[in-house]
């Protein structure tokens, strides 16, 4: 329990963290033509498999392998290897971003987003529900938005939970790309959301990942007094996710803030890992998250 209380503090006390941007903020309604939305999120990535994996190293144990003189493969090495896969396949951990959207047509908008290391881009189409303003607005009802969103990012390893230090002995490094695919609802409070909406819906995510070990300094036995070091290896994998989420927007014509939570489940698969061995990993995301947005740009028709 100390150990699990010393993960959530590290959790919440860090203030950066390489993390898959899959928050879901928007709502089923699209930025108007010749719009803006500029906004930052802040919150987390609080994935069960990788916690569970990471809940098995203490800093005792790092220190007592990281320090030895010689380093050969045994249990405890191949603990830190999978805690180091089950990171880089759903990292854990606060996250912050940054971003822009602008609308380009009645029914279709853009944006860019920097997430904790990552470069994000999406469109989004509006298939339901009016495309006026606030100051010419149309019909009352549902909206409804598909789109999809693409994010590439090199595994950037921190310092949280000792994974700094099982990498400078395992060499880990990995390459992430998701597609987002969210279907979503809203409706307005108000007339065309000036006052703001509350969204919800469902979304689906692919993850492709690239990962290796180059453990240049770990050895195993092979016979008497023979040592030989273990080979370096590399992979790539893919998995599915399924969620679901629900967030606000709420404030006045030009600045909002936005709370929102986000679920998934996801079977990560199996994975290849040092000396041939392999592991399944699957579980439960939820990413909390809290922003602010702007809103600013000229009038647009119906």
């Amino acid at each position: 329990m100390l150990e699990q209380g010393c993960l959530l503090a590290a959790l919440l006390t860090a203030m950066a963290s390489c993390t898959a941007p899959r928050s879901i903020i928007n709502s089923g309604k699209v930025t108007a033509p010749g719009q803006f939305k500029v906004g930052f999120n802040y919150g987390g990535n609080i994935a069960t498999e990788p916690l569970s994996e990471l809940d098995d190293i203490a800093r005792t144990t790092v220190d007592a392998v990281t320090n030895r003189d010689s380093v050969f493969f045994d249990e405890q090495i191949d603990v830190f290897a999978r805690a180091l896969t089950a990171y880089a396949i759903d990292p854990v951990g606060p996250a912050f971003d940054v971003y822009v959207r602008y609308g380009i047509a009645p029914r279709f908008d853009a944006g860019y987003k920097y997430a904790s290391g990552a470069h994000v881009i999406d469109g989004m189409y509006q298939f339901m529900g009016s495309t006026g303003t606030p100051q010419d607005p149309g019909p009352r009802g549902l909206y409804g938005s598909v789109g999809l969103q693409y994010s590439g990012q090199n595994l950037n390893i921190g310092d949280q939970f000792y994974l700094d230090r099982i990498n400078n002995l395992l060499r880990f490094n990995a390459r992430r790309r998701d597609l987002v695919v969210p279907l979503i609802f809203s409706t307005s409070f108000g007339p065309e959301e000036e006052i703001g909406s509350i969204a919800f819906g469902v979304v689906y995510n692919h993850t492709f990942i690239n990962y290796g070990f180059e453990p240049g300094e770990v050895f195993r036995r092979v016979g008497g007094n023979r040592v030989e070091r273990i080979e370096s290896l590399s992979e790539s994998n893919n998995f599915s996710s399924f969620g679901a989420f629900i967030n606000g927007r709420f404030g006045y014509k030009f600045i909002y803030v936005l709370p929102a939570l986000t679920l998934y489940y996801q079977n990560y698969g199996t994975y290849k890992l040092l000396e041939g061995r392999e592991y399944s990993f699957k579980g439960v995301t939820i990413i909390p998250s809290i922003g602010l947005q702007a809103r600013f740009g000229g009038r647009n028709r119906r």
